[in-house]
């Protein structure tokens, strides 16, 4: 009886993360469209690519499984491309976007990097070793692609943050500009 409820388990979390992926293939266009630095575009449209391959896995193992993909919606996912949309509506300058998509996308991914991690752990314990094997192979990709996305943010948010600098340095030291303005629109 344990064996058919952990077998059910497995299915349930598999089913999860195949819904949470067709979600990001979705998202993830537009998290590139977003984006203004451009190894950061190209960046999320390899993980669109990536992330196709990973519902091609996923559905490998349901066929083995002699199960349907579907019947799940993962909600967490869901959660998480609501919250990347809302940061992109937001006013930020290129920089700032662009560090702001970074930390929505490094959610995302932490969020997968668990669930993987997850049914992987299930599979090991269930023997199947084929499972095991593309689960593995998916999560080494996940785990990469948060590497990648550490490395950007780490120039990004440099460049934001010297932006913002100079931003302020110019203003500071351009008072009249102001006022002139401020004239201007009286």
């Amino acid at each position: 009886m344990q064996n058919e409820s952990m077998r059910q388990l497995y299915i349930d979390e598999l089913r999860d993360l195949y819904n949470a992926e067709t979600q990001l293939v979705k998202a993830l266009p537009k998290m590139a469209k977003a984006s203004s630095n451009a190894e950061l575009r190209q960046g999320f449209e390899e993980h669109l690519r990536q992330t196709s391959e990973h519902v091609s896995r996923l559905e490998q193992i349901f066929e083995m499984l002699d199960e349907k993909p579907t019947g799940k919606k993962c909600l967490g996912m869901e959660g998480l491309v609501k919250e990347g949309a809302e940061t992109m509506k937001e006013d930020y300058e290129d920089e700032v976007m662009d560090a702001a998509i970074i930390g929505a996308a490094q959610r995302v991914e932490h969020y997968e990097i668990a669930g993987y991690g997850t049914v992987r752990a299930l599979a090991e314990l269930m023997g199947e070793d084929e499972h095991v094997s593309l689960l593995e192979q998916t999560l080494e990709e996940e785990k990469q692609t948060d590497e990648k996305l550490t490395q950007l943010a780490e120039t990004i948010n440099s460049q934001a943050e010297e932006d913002a600098g100079e931003e302020a340095e110019a203003e500071a030291s351009h008072p009249k500009s102001n006022s002139g303005k401020s004239r201007r629109a009286a």
